[in-house]
C-alpha cells in the first residue's frame, strides 16, 4: 500500500513493472486497431468486384476510394481537441460506433455517389479512433517499453487489413462483395460493450484537468495493480505551456518545426501505403491473375507490416527512434523499386510485397509510437490527431492518384517506381523531426524523467 505523498503519475508508471492490466490495455486498444485496419482497407479488396458489377470506370470509383480518407481527416482533426477536452475513452467509443454503423450501411449502397457519402461518414469515425488509442496507451506505457507496446498495438492495423483481405477472398466468390462490408461493420460493433467495461480513462489527463485525487488514484491503482491509502496527491508534471489552447501548443516555441516535420512524414508514408493497399489488387488482377490471388498477395503487405512494426518498435526503445524510422522508410522505397523491376507476374511478387509492408508499415507504425512523446499531456491527443489528420491528405492523394494514373494508362511498373520518391521524402522528414524535437520542452521533460 502506498501512503500520503505527492505522486507524479508518469514517474510512477515508469518505475514500476508492467502490470497485467497494462498488457490488457494493449490488447483492448489492439482490438480497436484491428477493426480500424479492416474498415480502412476494405474498399481495396471489394473494388474490383464493385467496378465489375456496376460497370463503372476506375477513375469513377476513385471518388469512393478517396471519400473515407477525407472523412479520416475530419475525424482526426476533431477527435484530438475533443479528447483533450472530454476524455480519451468517450471519444474513442463514439468513434467505434460511428465507423461500425456506417460500414454496415455501405453494404446497402446502390450507386457510387451513395457509397462515397457513406464512406465519408465511416471515415470520420475511423479518423477519431486511431489517435485516441495511441494517446491513451502512451499515457499508461512506461517510457522504457513505450514504443514496443504501441507498435504491438498497431500490429492490429496490419492484421485487420490482412484479415479482411483473406475474408474478401473467401466471401466474394460465394456471397458477393456486400457480405464483406457487413462483416467489416459487425465485428467492431460487437467490441463496444467490452470497451465500455474495461477501457480506462487517462489518469494523466484527469490529473492535468484537476480531477479529485480519489478518482485518479482508483484508476491508476487498478491499471498498475497497486493499492493507495487514499490521501495521496496525484500530479502530472508538465513543462509550462505558452497557451492553454491545445492547437496553439503545436506551433509554439519548441514545437512548430517538429509539428510540420511530423505532418510531412505521415503524409508521404500514407501516400505510399494507401496507393499500394487501395490499388494493388486491381493492378495485379489487370496483369492477369485472379481476384483471390490479388487479395492474398496484397494481404502479404499487411502481414509484413505486422512483423515490421514489432521490429521497428523494439529497436526504437534501444536506439534513437528517428533514424530507425528513417531507415525503414528508405527500405520501403527500395522494395517498391524492386516490385517495379520484377513485375506483377514474378514468382517473387508475394515475397517483395511482404518486404515492402515490413518496411513501410513498420516505419509508419513506428511514427505513431514516436509522436505522442513529442507533446505535453494537455495537447498530446491534439498533436497526435492533427499529425494523423494532416497526414491523411497523403492517403487521399494516394487513393485518388492511383485511379487517375490507371485512367491515363499507367501500368504496374510505372506506378510502383513512382512511389520510391515519397518514401525517400518521408525518411528525410523524420530525420528533421528528430533534430527539431530534441529541444522541445515536453521531450526534455520526458528525457529527464526517464
Amino acid at each position: 500500500m502506498t501512503t500520503g505523498k505527492t505522486i507524479d503519475i508518469k514517474s510512477f508508471i515508469d518505475e514500476r513493472p508492467i502490470s497485467p492490466y497494462q498488457w490488457l490495455l494493449v490488447a483492448l486498444c489492439c482490438l480497436v486497431v484491428i477493426a480500424d485496419g479492416m474498415d480502412v482497407a476494405i474498399m481495396g479488396f471489394v473494388a474490383p468486384s464493385i467496378i465489375h458489377d456496376w460497370a463503372i470506370s476506375r477513375p469513377e470509383f476513385g471518388l469512393v476510394m478517396s471519400a473515407a480518407p477525407i472523412g479520416l481527416v475530419i475525424g482526426s482533426l476533431v477527435a484530438g481537441p475533443s479528447a483533450d477536452r472530454f476524455g480519451r475513452k468517450n471519444v474513442l467509443i463514439a468513434s467505434i460506433f460511428l465507423f461500425s454503423i456506417f460500414t454496415i450501411a455501405t453494404a446497402q449502397a446502390g450507386s457510387p455517389v451513395a457509397m462515397a457519402a457513406l464512406r465519408l461518414l465511416t471515415g470520420i469515425g475511423l479518423g477519431a479512433a486511431m489517435p485516441n488509442t495511441t494517446t491513451l496507451l502512451s499515457e499508461y506505457a512506461p517510457q522504457r517499453k513505450r514504443s514496443l507496446m504501441i507498435t504491438i498495438m498497431f500490429t492490429g492495423f496490419n492484421f485487420g487489413s490482412a484479415l479482411i483481405g483473406f475474408v474478401a477472398g473467401w466471401l466474394i466468390p460465394v456471397h458477393g462483395w456486400r457480405s464483406v462490408l457487413l462483416f467489416g461493420g459487425a465485428l467492431p460493433l460487437a467490441l463496444i460493450p467490452l470497451q465500455l467495461w474495461l477501457l480506462p480513462e487517462s489518469a494523466r489527463l484527469l490529473a492535468v484537468r484537476g480531477a479529485p485525487s480519489e478518482r485518479v488514484g482508483a484508476l491508476l491503482g487498478k491499471v498498475c495493480g497497486v493499492r493507495f491509502s487514499g490521501d495521496e496527491v496525484f500530479v502530472s508534471t508538465e513543462p509550462p505551456l505558452p497557451t492553454r489552447k491545445p492547437i496553439g501548443v503545436l506551433f509554439s516555441q519548441g514545437y512548430g518545426l517538429t509539428t510540420i516535420a511530423l505532418w510531412v512524414t505521415y503524409f508521404m508514408g500514407l501516400l505510399v501505403i494507401y496507393l499500394l493497399t487501395g490499388w494493388l489488387p486491381t493492378l495485379i488482377k489487370d496483369a492477369g491473375l485472379s481476384v483471390t490471388t490479388a487479395a492474398n498477395v496484397t494481404a502479404m503487405f499487411q502481414i509484413g507490416g505486422t512483423i515490421g512494426a514489432i521490429g521497428v518498435g523494439w529497436l526504437m526503445d534501444k536506439v534513437r527512434p528517428g533514424p530507425v524510422i528513417g531507415a525503414a522508410y528508405l527500405g520501403g522505397g527500395l522494395c517498391v523499386l524492386g516490385l517495379a523491376w520484377i513485375g506483377a507476374l514474378s514468382s517473387s511478387l508475394a515475397l517483395l510485397v511482404f518486404a515492402a509492408g515490413f518496411c513501410m508499415s513498420g516505419a509508419q507504425t513506428g511514427l505513431n509510437a514516436y509522436a505522442p512523446g513529442r507533446y505535453p499531456t494537455a495537447a498530446r491527443a491534439t498533436g497526435v490527431s492533427w499529425m494523423l489528420g494532416m497526414g491523411r491528405f497523403g492517403s487521399i492523394f494516394g487513393s485518388a492518384i492511383g485511379g487517375a494514373l490507371l485512367g491515363l494508362g499507367w501500368e504496374f511498373a510505372g506506378i510502383l517506381a513512382m512511389l520510391a520518391v515519397p518514401a525517400t521524402l518521408a525518411a528525410a522528414a523524420i530525420l528533421m523531426a528528430q533534430r527539431s524535437t530534441e529541444g522541445a520542452p515536453a521531450v526534455r521533460a520526458n528525457t529527464a524523467a526517464h
